[in-house]
């Protein structure tokens, strides 16, 4: 029994020994500041954000309204209601439109006039080709357009890595990384990847965060279905180069002590 005992301490030693050596690994990491340096108040402050356009595949929430809401209703999709259990409209039900998908010639289909060519189109200008159409029908015709589908993708060095979807229509790349989970210490804020479709063809991108002008690029705004990939930095790889050694120095040292376990138990 003395044995066996004199063995439980010696386990608990190594046990201690591990996690004291597991805890010694773990670094501090030291904080990381984007947008660094003197900026340029007078330039920065008259580029005004990037509207966004209307692209294939899009999904738009269109509501007409004017001073005759029954003369209204025909330009205007049903509602939808829907429910948690799918049943009929009741108590805790929400509605919402069912919107208008942008198809692959760029056209929508509206309700009472027919097909629309919207591809390319800003809201403000789809507000005014409405309006060049409807106002022969309706007093005062209004609008209230927006995109259903607005999201863009984070992948890299990203707390949260994934499809972003959000319910405004503006969003900057420093919002982005917020909404993303904010970035890691192992991201590389010189080398920010975007990658962006425009009038059916494919834009590359890189951005530096550091750099106080990254506010005037036409990347600054984040756009529709856009693809944002954030690069490790060198730290990173040092850092796996660490934790794969330290894995090897416990493995052997749990080889070592299965050893010197195993002879022990068996002389």
């Amino acid at each position: 029994m003395r044995r066996f005992s004199t063995m439980r301490n010696f386990l608990a030693v190594i046990l201690g020994l591990w996690i004291m050596h597991g805890l010694s690994s773990c670094g501090t990491t030291k904080g990381y500041v984007m947008v660094r340096g003197p900026f340029d108040t007078a330039k920065l402050s008259k580029i005004n954000a990037t509207e966004p356009v209307i692209r294939k595949g899009d999904i738009l929430s269109i509501i007409v309204f004017s001073d005759n809401p029954e003369a209204t209703k025909i330009y205007n999709q049903s509602i939808i209601m829907s429910s948690g259990s799918g049943g009929s409209a009741a108590g805790g039900n929400s509605s919402s439109p069912p919107g208008y998908q942008v198809d692959e010639e760029g056209d929508i289909v509206f309700q009472g006039l027919g097909k629309l060519k919207v591809e390319g189109l800003t809201k403000a200008v789809l507000k005014d080709t409405l309006d060049a159409r409807l106002s022969p029908y309706l007093q005062h015709p209004y609008y209230s357009i927006r995109f259903l589908n607005y999201k863009f993708t984070m992948m890299g060095e990203v707390g949260k890595p994934g499809v972003v979807s959000i319910p405004g229509e503006r969003v900057n790349m420093l919002e982005a990384i917020a909404l993303a989970g904010d970035l890691t210490p192992f991201a590389n804020l010189d080398s920010v990847f975007i990658i962006r479709e425009n009038n059916n063809k494919r834009e590359f991108a890189w951005m530096n965060l550091t750099k106080p002008d990254i506010m005037a690029s036409p990347y600054f705004y984040i756009q529709q279905n856009d693809i944002i990939i954030v690069e490790p930095n060198k730290k990173k790889s040092v850092a796996n180069d660490i934790v794969t050694a330290r894995n090897i120095s416990l493995a052997l040292a749990f080889i070592t002590t299965f050893a010197l376990l195993y002879s022990i138990f068996h002389h």
